[in-house]
This record gives C-alpha cells, sequence and structure tokens, in this order.
C-alpha cells in the first residue's frame, strides 16, 4: 500500500516493536497527527475474548471527561411530554411516528444517535434493518432507551461514547483531537481503559488486553503497553 510523504515521516518517528507507556504514546500520536485538519485520536484494543459466544461479549458506554471534540446530533423518539422534555433538553430532532416514514422514505441520516422512550420502541423496530447496520439502533446496554432523557441528552453531548467488541474482538474507540493536549487525552485515555478493563467477561480466560494500539486519524498506530494502561 502506498503512503504519503507525511505518513513516512510520522513513521519515522515510532520505534518499531517499541511498547510505549500511555504519557509516551499520547505525546507522540500527536506528533504524528500531521494533517491540515484536526485529527482524531484513537484507540484500538484487541481483547481476549471471543465475540461468537454471548457469555464474552464486551458492550457499555462511558462518558469521557473532556467529551470527543465531536459535537453528536441527538434523534430522540417519543410523544407528548416526553418530546417536550427532549426539546428542552438540545435534542437536535424529535417525534415519532412521523420520523420513521422520513427515514423509511428519504434515507434520512442527519443524526448520531438515536434515543427512544421504551414505549416507542415498538415504532422503532420498524427501523431495524436500516439503523442496525449503522450501529444506531437504541439500545438499553448504551443507555438510548429509557424515559430519563434529559440525562441521555446531556450524556451524549458530554462525550459519551459507546465501546462494543467487533468480530475479530477489536473494540475501537476514539478519545478526543489532537487538540485537545496531552493532559485531557490521557485523562480520556484512561477512563476509557479503566471501563473496558471493568466490563471483563467471566468467560473470558487467559490475556484479557491482547494490545493496544494509538493513532491520528491519518497516522501510524502506536503499541500502548497493555500492563501500564490504567496506572
Amino acid at each position: 500500500m502506498f503512503r504519503g510523504k507525511k505518513y513516512q515521516e510520522s513513521l519515522k518517528l515510532i520505534e518499531p516493536g517499541k511498547l510505549y507507556d500511555p504519557k509516551e504514546a499520547i505525546e507522540l500520536v500527536q506528533k504524528t497527527a500531521k494533517a491540515k485538519f484536526d485529527e482524531s485520536i484513537e484507540i484500538h484494543i484487541k481483547l481476549g475474548v471471543d465475540p461468537r459466544h454471548a457469555d464474552q461479549q464486551v458492550r457499555g458506554v462511558v462518558v469521557l471527561p473532556h467529551g470527543t471534540g465531536k459535537t453528536l446530533r441527538v434523534l430522540v423518539f417519543a410523544k407528548g411530554d416526553k418530546a417536550k422534555e427532549a426539546e428542552a433538553a438540545g435534542a437536535d430532532f424529535f417525534g415519532a411516528e412521523e420520523l420513521v416514514a422520513k427515514i423509511q422514505t428519504e434515507n434520512w441520516f442527519d443524526y448520531d444517535v438515536v434515543v427512544a422512550t421504551p414505549d416507542m420502541m415498538g415504532v422503532v423496530g420498524r427501523l431495524g434493518k436500516v439503523l442496525g447496520p449503522k450501529g444506531l439502533m437504541p439500545n438499553p446496554k448504551s443507555g438510548t432507551v429509557t424515559f430519563d432523557i434529559t440525562r441521555a441528552i446531556s450524556d451524549i453531548k458530554a462525550g459519551k461514547v459507546e465501546y462494543r467488541v467487533d468480530k475479530t474482538s477489536i473494540v475501537h474507540v476514539a478519545i478526543g483531537k489532537a487538540s485537545f493536549g496531552a493532559d485531557k487525552l490521557a485523562e480520556n485515555f484512561k477512563t476509557l481503559m479503566e471501563a473496558v478493563v471493568k466490563a471483563k467477561p467471566a468467560a473470558a480466560k487467559g490475556t484479557y488486553l491482547k494490545s493496544v494500539t494509538m493513532t491520528s486519524t491519518m497516522g501510524p498506530g502506536i503499541k500502548v503497553n497493555p500492563l501500564r494502561v490504567i496506572e
């Protein structure tokens, strides 16, 4: 694969085979973020689980103390007073059956997170085949099926992220922007890693954190020492 000049320059800063302490990795990943835009800083965690088994699923949510640097657009399915609550809490879009029709007929996806009150899930369920593949389907485990609309929206806007192991046993999460500075990225990183470690399934055997890689949107991967991630 051909890599650009900036990528090649960034690669020279990384010592091959080295496992970096989190502080070193964060300082280095900011140096390798050479794009003209404010790159996201991403974490990719290889876990010692078999996601084909229900008792080895790793999934949850965590509110990063400094957010992600991205303002998420929230769509809320709710009626009556709960729709008014959604509006007051800062939902970008809110409604009921008419939104289902809009999504189905207009292929409308101008939002990043979907929240629904439990009584609306029968209606929202019609969108399973559309929202599911995009990771947008509301789910009680991620706090997006709830009657506490105000808190759900507040958490999302404050920097709540969902982590979920994929079929290759890897969790992918963005923890902020290169412009955040080392201290804020370090706090977000530690918060995420503590949540993932705490979510270790009882059925998982052997080494849980197989590898942890930090990267900017356009930069090379930096290997982080899994034994040092929550110090």
